[in-house]
């Protein structure tokens, strides 16, 4: 069975279900290839060793890549992320039926534009598209502040379910995401709950490399709370800085520490400057096997999301990857994501966007003792091994696409 990933991002973009799913795929017998765009997320500027061109091939990790041309950005103007989203959209329908071997099945991955760009490239080729759905649009849009205007929201509305009730199948990473979509009249023979997974990587070397100790440095005996990931408006960091401050007064052996990008970080690193905040450091975009070691190193890991009811159907990646890591979790988050973290008891629940929520379930944090911290961590582990590894849902996968 020939499949198409279709996504506006791929490697070396952060991508979850990039080349090991793609891989995994393979094994079990399918044949891959990948539609995609030119490399910019999330900086919104090219990768180094990329230019823009109509489109162009390559080998990533010995899969096919088709990539087509789109407007390169990843900024808080929504115009300018329509742009990119749009552009990607028609480079796709307009090159996307012309480049790709005929598939049976177009995996489309999470956004609307390129399952519209899907269902072009499905009627060519008389493929099946499937689209996961790891944002439920527009509400993610709207919420995040990049699109005001209400008749483009109406109209955005209107082109979402119709894409959702279009399409073959819909795979979504959580009941919630279920119950919305039946709501909005998909039936439920139509859609499967397949939760994501984390990038397993085991590193390579038990240490800590040079740049990592510059985290975690032990000989100053800190607790050290890790946040890794993107950094925009829909995390709503600024709580948890308040939520540092407040713990400042009473524990200043506590350290937040803040690795990764987004469109907030240079304004949370500003503040933290302003204010001289000093329990909060921040770090750059490290690699993925840097950050599984970061992750070894951390007394506890953070999560957290704006309070909005979006939010309670959605499961941040990043829990998966925390309950891979072993290591406890604090989490600001309600709903579906919650209730996650209670099932694997591998970590605490604070309210999100509440400083004073936030702080105090770090104090509780540090006061359990290193062997109970160990042994949540563990009931994390197990859990995602049992219920989240990339080998369940890339079976599951699997079988929605003999299914369909």
């Amino acid at each position: 069975m020939k499949v198409l990933i279709l996504s506006q991002w791929f490697e070396p973009e952060p991508f979850l279900k990039g080349v090991p799913f793609a891989k995994a795929l393979i094994e079990l017998g399918y044949d891959v290839e990948v539609l995609t765009g030119f490399p910019n997320y999330p900086s919104g500027k090219l990768y180094p060793g990329y230019r823009l061109l109509p489109f162009c091939r390559e080998k990533v990790s010995g899969i096919d890549v088709i990539r087509v041309a789109l407007y390169p950005n990843h900024g808080t103007m929504g115009l300018k992320r329509i742009l990119n989203y749009v552009s990607f959209m028609f480079s796709g329908m307009l090159f996307g039926p012309l480049l790709v071997s005929k598939p049976d099945i177009v995996y489309v991955y999470n956004l609307p534009t390129a399952a519209a760009c899907a269902k072009v490239i499905g009627f060519f080729s008389r493929s099946k598209v499937i689209v996961d759905v790891q944002d439920l649009w527009p509400e993610s849009v709207t919420r995040s502040g990049m699109m005001k205007f209400k008749p483009a929201i109406w109209l955005l509305h209107k082109i979402c379910d119709y894409i959702y009730n279009k399409a073959d199948h819909l795979i979504v990473q959580s009941p919630g995401f279920k119950r919305a979509l039946e709501q909005r009249g998909v039936k439920s023979s139509r859609i499967s709950v397949i939760y994501n997974w984390c990038q397993e990587l085991i590193p390579s070397i038990p240490e800590i490399n040079s740049t990592g100790s510059l985290f975690m440095n032990k000989e100053h005996s800190f607790f050290n709370i890790v946040y890794a990931g993107t950094m925009g408006r829909l995390q709503a960091l600024d709580s948890v800085l308040d939520a540092a401050c407040l713990v400042w007064v009473q524990c200043p052996a506590i350290q937040f520490w803040f690795i990764g990008d987004g469109t907030e970080f240079g304004h949370l690193q500003g503040r933290v400057i302003q204010e001289n905040i000093q329990n909060v450091k921040f770090v750059s975009r490290v690699t993925e096997s840097e950050i599984s070691r970061v992750f070894q190193h951390a007394d506890a890991l953070l999560v957290h999301l704006k309070k909005d009811p979006v939010f309670e159907v959605t499961i941040p990646s990043k829990i998966q990857g925390y309950l891979y890591a072993g290591c406890p979790i604090i989490a600001g988050i309600r709903g579906d994501a919650a209730e996650l973290i209670l099932q694997s008891g591998g970590g605490l629940l604070c309210d999100p966007e509440d400083p004073s929520s936030i702080a105090e379930a770090v104090r509780r944090m540090k006061a359990l003792d290193v062997q109970e911290r160990k042994k949540m961590g563990e009931r994390g582990r197990q859990f995602y091994f049992q219920k989240l590894s990339m080998r369940a849902g890339v079976e599951a996968i699997s079988r929605v696409f003999k299914q369909i």
